[in-house]
């Protein structure tokens, strides 16, 4: 049954775009021709010309009807019905053909407003593997994927796309798996583990020993689950036929009433006609449409008019982490060096061997080094190892990057190294020189700048309830979910987890589901509303959506929300005024007092007030969002750049309170003492106070006044304070040549104390101001 089902309702799919304008023309066209004819006088002509609408728009208006009804639904296309035939039997033709054009005016709008991007998941399809190379004998032959059988051995050459489940058949394999997972950072595979199909080879090429054949591995898994959880999403009731459903009792009464009172069918077909609910046929679709457009002002496309309706009233939202609420692109968060080691020699040794390489985290280290300004020096010699990272020669000597194996008896710094990358959940890239451990750099994927305001936004908009959804392991996941505020976490999900959450939470709630890949498409497709995260080309999370943002922004989720309720707001209180009018020409109706013509044109004015009050969906409204003129904006992107570079040199102040702290008296820790002071003096400071005389009044007219920045003011004192109080230190430090015993303990409070209060407000910063420009000009 279903097959057919489903190409008949392709083929109504494929019809609508021009059916629809065409009755609309058709209508329109008779009660034209209707009015002029009767202004010349010639009245049966006009009342064939208003005949003739009327009866065109009976036979859709009948098959919409008993659509609705074969589904369970006693839609607003019955009251049509009845009026339309109603005008017909008593000869009320103008009336009629008025009707018919309303009719066809709510069905093209509706029809706009559903106009719906292909849900058939094309980029899933396309990704997947076709053709496998399969050992046979000494040979190599490239055969159709459906032909590989469990046992055989493929040979997966790199950028390819692994075509089947199976094991690493020897040596290792580098994998890009974020399209099974979400996750940005490859991941390797030693000799007989396990590997799923439609992750990437991002190594050299590796053998692969087959588990399971094409349709039953995992990728094709991820397809089926997203075309079921299309299929199966449950059916939504209209916010039109919501109100019909009270309002079609209603009107037969009201109708059967007139017919009593006035003892003719005339009375009762005014009754019908004035019950015509064109604010819903009209009003509602007009506010719908005029949602989705403004949103598409603001980058959001919204695929039809029963997203923007579910998406006004949702209560709940899933968010996917990787690209969603982080960055996905990992920064380098700090590098640490061996004793006796210079960190900036570190971090240039690294950067210039991993230009060499393509690996994700070797890009974000040699992006930062280039940021530093350091001199990179090309690598000869270079090669990637799987599973272990770079090696190649560096200014003559040997240097190795990446997941190296630490000795037995390791250095008591690694130590260090180990918790901070487990407290701050952060990758470790180890670096080493000629065999001997130099230091290492931690990377991690840093959160969006505007995840916390954007998550805030929603809040307000309306959803009580979010919860996050990842394949990443539980600690990065718990860690961002504590800072954003979450309720709820759900970590190391596959793609069919995803989408049984997603139904879990559906189940009891209007959801809305925001992601950025491929391995979201399931999840966003069983989701009430399924938003993407479009602008990084992952078209099949694309096209699983009811939403896309066009930008690479979170903060249009929260725009795109408070444009589908105040839409929403206003299509319903379009219709319940619109009906409520309605009600009472209905009541003057019934009484003999209104013949159907006249209800007619009456109604007619209704629609027009009504539409005219739906269109105010097109302005939107601002409250929550906050804009600044571009020369602000300008501003907020030159103070951003310089706060991101402050921010890599942080560590110098933390790196010198551990110098202090481990070895006071030293001339080591004197010169990192006056080179901390020397940064404060030279960078840190006088960027705070440019910020405190240019940035923060320009900002103060969108916060609502100079009160939104006050805090942030007092922030720049206690930095300017505690900046003040280290020169203090310094200066008698080097009175005496060396630090003091009695300064000890102070000059480490204030050290650690400044380290801590600049992360805090540099984050602060980030979050309340910088958030507030267009991101899309960070790349």
């Amino acid at each position: 049954m279903s097959e057919p089902r489903s190409a008949q309702q392709h083929a109504a799919h494929g019809l609508r775009p021009w059916f629809e304008p065409t009755l609309l023309a058709v209508t329109t066209s008779a009660l034209l021709i209707g009015v002029i004819a009767w202004a010349v006088g010639a009245t049966g002509t006009a009342d064939a010309a208003w005949m003739a609408g009327t009866a065109v728009a009976i036979v859709p208006a009948l098959a919409w009807m008993a659509l609705a009804l074969w589904r369970g639904r006693t839609g607003v296309d019955l009251i049509a019905v009845l009026s339309l035939g109603g005008t017909l039997a008593v000869h009320e033709y103008l009336a009629g053909s008025l009707i018919a054009v309303m009719l066809a005016s709510g069905q093209a709008l509706d029809s706009a407003a559903q106009c719906r991007a292909s849900h058939d998941l094309r980029a899933l399809l396309e990704h997947a593997p076709r053709f496998a190379h399969r050992y046979t004998g000494d040979a190599l032959e490239t055969v159709a994927v459906d032909q590989v059988r469990a046992g055989d051995l493929l040979l997966v050459s790199p950028g390819e796309v692994v075509p089947v489940d199976g094991w690493v058949g020897g040596g290792a394999a580098v994998l890009d798996e974020a399209v099974l997972t979400g996750e940005s950072v490859h991941v390797e595979r030693g000799a007989g583990e396990p590997v799923r199909s439609g992750g990437v080879n991002a190594g050299p090429a590796f053998d692969l020993r087959v588990s399971a054949t094409a349709e039953e591995s995992t990728y094709a898994g991820i397809v089926r689950l997203a075309r079921q959880a299309g299929a199966e999403r449950a059916p939504v009731v209209r916010l039109a036929d919501r109100y019909a459903a009270w309002f079609l009792p209603l009107a037969l009464l009201l109708a059967g009433t007139a017919w009593l009172i006035t003892g003719s069918a005339v009375g009762a077909v005014a009754v019908l006609v004035v019950a015509t609910p064109c604010p819903l046929l009209l009003a509602v679709p007009v506010a719908v449409v005029s949602g989705m457009s403004r949103a598409s002002r603001v980058g959001v496309i919204i695929r039809d008019g029963t997203a923007l309706e579910n998406l006004g009233h949702a209560t709940t939202g899933i968010m996917d982490k990787t690209g969603t609420l982080t960055a996905g692109r990992p920064t380098v968060v700090d590098v640490i060096a061996a004793p006796a080691v210079d960190p900036e020699e570190v971090l240039r040794l690294a950067a210039s061997l991993d230009q060499a390489s393509p690996h994700i985290l070797a890009e974000a280290i040699v992006a930062h080094a280039r940021r530093q300004q350091l001199t990179l020096t090309p690598p000869r010699d270079a090669s990637e190892q799987p599973g272990r990272g770079m090696t190649g020669i560096v200014d003559g000597r040997r240097v190795e990057v990446g997941k190296l194996a630490l000795p037995e008896s390791r250095p008591r710094w690694t130590d260090a190294v180990l918790n901070r990358a487990m407290l701050d959940a952060a990758a470790i890239a180890w670096v080493s020189c000629e065999g001997e451990l130099r230091g290492a750099v931690l990377l991690r994927d840093p959160l969006r700048r505007d995840a916390p305001r954007t998550l805030r936004r929603l809040r307000k908009a309306g959803l009580r309830r979010l919860v996050m959804l990842t394949g990443d392991r539980a600690e990065p996941a718990r860690e961002v979910a504590t800072v954003l505020g979450l309720d709820w976490v759900h970590a190391e999900q596959t793609p069919a987890e995803k989408v049984a959450r997603v139904r879990d939470e559906s189940e009891t709630a209007t959801t809305i589901m925001v992601g950025d890949g491929v391995n979201d498409a399931p999840a966003l497709a069983a989701a009430t509303v399924g938003i993407a995260m479009g602008a990084r080309g992952a078209t099949a999370s694309s096209e699983a959506a009811d939403v896309v943002l066009t930008s690479d922004r979170l903060d249009r989720v929260a725009d795109a929300m408070s444009i589908a309720r105040r839409a929403r707001g206003i299509a319903v209180q379009s219709a319940a005024v619109g009906m409520g009018l309605s009600i009472i020409a209905m009541g003057v109706a019934a009484v003999g007092w209104l013949p159907p013509a006249a209800g007619a044109l009456l109604q007619e004015g209704i629609d027009v007030a009504v539409i005219v009050n739906a269109l105010r969906a097109l302005r939107g409204s601002h409250r929550g969002e906050l804009a600044v003129p571009h020369s602000t904006e300008d501003l907020l992107h030159r103070f951003a750049s310089e706060q991101e570079k402050l921010r890599e040199t942080l560590h110098l102040i933390r790196d010198t309170a551990d110098l202090v702290s481990e070895a006071p008296g030293s001339t080591k820790a004197l010169a990192a003492l006056s080179q901390t002071r020397a940064f404060l003096d030279q960078r840190l400071v006088p960027h705070e106070r440019a910020e405190e005389t240019q940035l923060y009044p320009a900002i103060a007219a969108a916060l609502g006044g100079s009160e939104a920045t006050a805090t942030m003011s007092r922030m720049h004192a206690e930095i300017d304070r505690l900046s003040r109080r280290i020169g203090a230190h310094l200066k008698l430090a080097e009175s005496h040549d060396r630090i003091g015993d009695d300064q000890i303990e102070d000059l480490l409070a204030t050290l650690y104390g400044l380290h801590a209060v600049l992360r805090l407000h540099f984050t602060q910063e980030e979050e309340n101001y910088f958030a507030l420009a267009d991101t899309d000009r960070d790349s």
